[in-house]
């Protein structure tokens, strides 16, 4: 399925879509007055830019520094060159301690690689820990927000699935309980884990060590009280030095949600007394992307969602539309790297407009790169037919004014008399499904200016 055809699904329910909406709005008006209380904001943005820019530039020589000065600090470091090398590593990992219980906290890396039901299916007991993924993991649901995992339920939605899994009572909807029974439920798996999994919000090539950005704590009591700690990384995300962490610790927490900064920013730098710490360097595709001069800028995105916030199309199809680990305008130049086929609907769901780099905090060219992805799956062939060969008639309509005067007086007439259910009809017309066609005009522009051009001379 493609994504417009995922997105009626959620469409379909109008209330939740209205509502889906109007919270993510609210999400990114957050952010926006955070924002403004940074007269600099602006500067940052460019700075983070520059320093990724940077980054990717020199990426080689980073990653052996970080590799050289994490080894130094005592991190196993481990390479892993797609999704299954990584999963292979992890569960190497755990088997060598003979451990069968882990918490995990969030990590899009292990989502992306699916972790999880790699695990799962070889004996090993996985919780995710962070409470919206904690959450879609008992629903056995995908993320549908790099921030916001659960974004896409309700207080009766998640009501439901505590009834049926943590036993709390049928209809309760009140935040609160529902949150202090998962406290409870989730205390029992980090005091029992025996290995906890994190991610790796950034990688500081100078120390060797990597930062983890939270706000429920959950990754720092996964990782002190287990006797094993995994770090998932991507290759990108590495900053040359700790100096530069701030830049981009102001920057994330304003653009995700609205906060100066997050509630916990962790450094794991070396694994503590009688413990194990390690580290695995991922690169799934990244350096494809990282080869392709129009989309390398892409991998500059520190996982913040404003893109998605702000989007008019994620507001109203929902991350699960997408069908790829990472939704929303990012996601939509990430997922055709992985699988051009696959995913070649993904740069079309999107009107655009530019928001998403206005937004971005690390100054992604989103828009821009979605509509050259539109040009390399046109050029690729992996666009369906019949839009391939409207585009091209509409093409030569637009560059022919002769053929473009035509076109619109025949569209002008059969709009007018042609009977309303062929021209609101579901398969001829789609953008007509939930939308009046407007009354058409009696004459073209071309026509009037000709007209008051021959009434003045």
């Amino acid at each position: 399925m493609n994504h417009a055809t995922r997105a009626a699904k959620f469409v379909g329910d109008a209330d939740r879509t209205t509502w889906h909406d109007e919270t993510l709005w609210f999400v990114r008006a957050k952010r926006d007055k955070a924002v403004y209380a940074v007269p600099e904001f602006q500067d940052l943005r460019e700075l983070a830019s520059q320093i990724k820019d940077h980054t990717l530039s020199k990426l080689d020589t980073y990653l052996e520094q970080f590799e050289e000065q994490a080894k130094r600090n005592g991190v196993h470091i481990h390479w892993a060159a797609d999704a299954a090398e990584h999963n292979a590593i992890i569960l190497d990992i755990i088997r060598q301690h003979n451990a069968t219980r882990v918490v995990k906290s969030k990590s899009m890396l292990t989502e992306e690689c699916h972790l999880n039901p790699h695990l799962l299916s070889n004996g090993i007991e996985v919780v995710d820990t962070d409470l919206g993924e904690r959450i879609i993991q008992l629903r056995d649901e995908a993320p549908s927000h790099l921030v916001l995992p659960a974004i896409h339920l309700k207080k009766e939605d998640v009501g439901e699935t505590f009834f049926k899994h943590l036993g709390t009572a049928k209809g309760e909807v009140d935040p609160q309980v529902l949150t202090e029974a998962a406290r409870q439920h989730l205390r029992a798996r980090f005091l029992a884990a025996e290995v906890a999994i994190s991610g790796v919000n950034f990688a500081v090539a100078e120390t060797g060590g990597v930062v983890v950005c939270t706000n429920e704590g959950n990754a720092d009591l996964g990782v002190n009280l287990a006797h094993v700690h995994i770090a998932a990384m991507g290759i990108e995300k590495l900053i040359p030095r700790l100096s530069d962490l701030a830049v981009f610790t102001r920057l994330l927490a304003r653009s995700a949600t609205g906060q100066p900064v997050t509630t916990y920013t962790s450094h794991y730098t070396k694994p503590a007394a009688g413990k194990e710490m390690h580290i695995v360097i991922v690169d799934n595709g990244r350096t494809k992307q990282l080869g392709r001069p129009d989309f390398r800028a892409s991998l500059k995105c520190i996982r913040c969602g404003a893109c998605m916030n702000t989007c008019p199309v994620y507001r109203r199809s929902g991350g699960h539309s997408y069908d790829f680990t990472v939704p929303g305008p990012i996601g939509a130049i990430l997922s055709p790297n992985i699988d051009m086929k696959k995913h070649s609907s993904l740069p079309f769901a999107s009107t655009l407009c530019g928001s998403c780099s206005d937004v971005c905090p690390v100054k992604i060219d989103i828009h821009t790169q979605l509509y050259k992805w539109r040009q390399v799956l046109g050029e690729a062939n992996e666009i369906p037919a019949s839009k391939k060969w409207s585009m091209k008639l509409m093409g030569r309509l637009l560059t022919s004014p002769k053929a473009f005067g035509v076109g619109g007086k025949l569209a002008r007439h059969g709009i007018k008399y042609l009977p309303y259910s062929l021209t609101h009809a579901r398969h001829f017309n789609v953008w007509a499904v939930a939308r009046e066609l407007p009354t058409p005009p009696k004459q073209s522009f071309r026509e009037w200016y000709q007209q008051q051009a021959n009434t003045t001379a």
